[in-house]
């Protein structure tokens, strides 16, 4: 069964490469969703798909040299719904 994540990474985590580097570990699971640069520093991820891969993404997101740059991570869950069709960068 699908769920969503939503997660606010807070740290230095804007011009580091965090949008695409998180797009590119998103490939290696069967999600969908988006990532983006919120106003105020923070990244916003928004992801779907079964926990297991969620679970993976954030792991290795966590594993990655972003752990690094990362001095918070809120997350959250909630009802899938299903309205992505791949996982990328939003503007």
């Amino acid at each position: 069964m699908n769920q969503r994540i939503t997660v606010r990474y807070e740290g230095r985590v804007q011009g580091v490469g965090f949008r695409f580097t998180v797009v590119n570990l998103a490939q290696n699971f069967t999600v969908t969703g988006w990532v983006k640069n919120e106003f105020d520093g923070s990244v916003s991820m928004v992801a779907e798909g079964e926990e297991a891969q969620l679970m993976s993404l954030l792991q290795a997101i966590r594993n990655s040299h972003l752990d690094q740059t990362i001095t918070n991570e809120l997350a959250r869950r909630s009802a899938p719904t299903g309205e992505f069709k791949q996982f990328g960068v939003a503007y």
